[in-house]
């Protein structure tokens, strides 16, 4: 008996993929495996535009903030993670945050990126090639890290930073990223029916910002101040520096929020529209603040403002109007600049280059505002049943539950791990390393001759 060949599509089968393609909705016959142009163009991009948010502009923003002794140590915490979870998220880090698994975990199926090709997954995107999906997930893992290093700069160990940051990927970041978009994972409002919690994080400010930004402030607090902290000046040695880093880091923020509608679609429009709106109300905001408080506004809170609409319209950039958008900047602009300022007066914790102040508080306030402000008129995967819509509804509440939840495991296991390494490899630089720079000391290098 002859083997019965399936009839070749018709035209009226491939003009219906063409549409599903233009829409971003799945194919139904020659085209269902096949990844597509457009959308991948754009998540390579995207993909390389968050990295240029760590490499350089992170380091560059981070590296002036801090004094020249201690230039190369934050460009060195910033490289090195790179390359560290570079290698975690291809040996087992994509397939924990990502690959089927628990509702709390993934699982082992995509370990060594077994199965990751450049056929789509349709589970995370019907068009985008699945490596590039991992790809594009790996930048998210090499920044988050990173921001923790603006809390602890020119104080703790270069090696006990590493080791730590290591063990976080793997008790906070991988678990953060499987609860709040693993297709299976607890907190997936979108993703999953039978999520327990019903959140939504769409770019990060869960997974990303509060992970780190909370770890940074426990991680300071128990380091200690710097030495002179209060008692004498600690001030950036380059504002060019850390001009270029915002400059940078609003640019690399494009592929951060537009890209994570993982495909060129209109969704991916209005977060590119949102991010500019909140970044510009926020740099705004602060300039206006501190010259009512202080007389003039600094290029400091300028890039500080910037910086801190860009991290608060994260969660909801791709789920609110440009209205919602530029009251969540205008938030943004009095909650870190308060945290920044007052708070950090009052309390007396040394966030070095406030990394809580912006990126924690930033994250908490775009998660909670989110849940008022996300509209399905924006992204219409909000009109879903299990997304109660939207005046007087309760997602506000899940975005706070997913919040605390996440907040205090972050905060939890900080403690945890830094009392362990404190208590073998040591935490932080003593004091002789500490008054002659970590440049030096830790690495054998100078940024600046003198």
């Amino acid at each position: 008996m002859g083997v019965i060949q399936a009839a070749d599509p018709s035209v009226d089968q491939r003009l219906a993929d063409l549409e599903a393609y233009v829409r971003n909705a799945p194919a139904q016959s020659s085209l269902r495996d096949v990844s597509g142009p457009g959308h991948n163009a754009w998540i390579m991009i995207s993909s390389a535009l968050v990295l240029f948010m760590t490499l350089p502009g992170l380091a560059l923003f981070y590296g002036g903030l801090v004094r020249r002794k201690n230039v190369l140590s934050v460009l060195a915490q910033c490289l090195a993670l790179s390359g560290i979870v570079t290698v975690l998220w291809w040996a087992c880090g994509y397939s924990l945050s990502f690959a089927p698994g628990n509702p709390f975990l993934g699982g082992t199926s995509w370990l060594f990126f077994n199965g990751v090709t450049d056929r789509p997954n349709a589970t995370y995107s019907p068009w985008l090639s699945h490596n590039l999906h991992a790809m594009y997930q790996l930048m998210f893992a090499i920044i988050t890290p990173g921001l923790i290093v603006g809390a602890i700069a020119e104080r703790m160990k270069f090696r006990a930073l590493m080791i730590f940051c290591t063990a976080w990927m793997f008790l906070v970041y991988f678990p953060s990223a499987h609860l709040l978009w693993g297709a299976d994972g607890w907190m997936n409002g979108l993703g999953n029916d039978a999520a327990r919690i019903k959140a939504i994080d769409f770019a990060g400010g869960i997974v990303v910002h509060m992970t780190s930004g909370w770890s940074a402030l426990v991680l300071c607090i128990l380091l200690g101040k710097r030495r002179g902290y209060g008692r004498e000046p600690i001030v950036p040695h380059s504002m060019v520096l850390c001009m270029v880093g915002t400059g940078m880091l609003w640019f690399g923020w494009y592929g951060f929020n537009a890209g994570s509608s993982l495909a060129a679609d209109g969704i991916a429009a209005n977060a590119f529209v949102a991010t500019t709106l909140s970044a510009a109300v926020g740099l705004c905001g602060w300039a206006v603040l501190e010259l009512i408080v202080r007389g003039k506004p600094s290029i400091l809170g300028m890039c500080s403002g910037a910086v801190a609409g860009l991290a608060t319209i994260t969660p909801a950039s791709g789920f609110v109007s440009p209205g919602g958008a530029v009251l969540i900047g205008a938030l943004a602009a009095v909650a870190t600049f308060v945290a920044c300022t007052t708070l950090k007066s009052k309390l007396g914790y040394d966030d070095s280059l406030d990394t809580f102040g912006v990126h924690a508080v930033g994250g908490t306030l775009g998660t909670l505002m989110a849940g008022f402000l996300a509209t399905p008129s924006v992204n219409a995967g909000l009109a879903a049943p299990r997304i109660k819509s939207f005046v007087g509804s309760t997602l506000w509440l899940e975005q706070i539950k997913a919040g605390a939840l996440i907040l205090i495991g972050s905060v939890l296991v900080t403690v945890v791990l830094y009392k362990v390494l404190d208590a073998t490899v040591g935490c932080r630089v003593n004091e002789d390393v500490e008054r002659q720079g970590l440049d030096l000391a830790e690495h054998g290098e100078e940024g600046y001759t003198h």
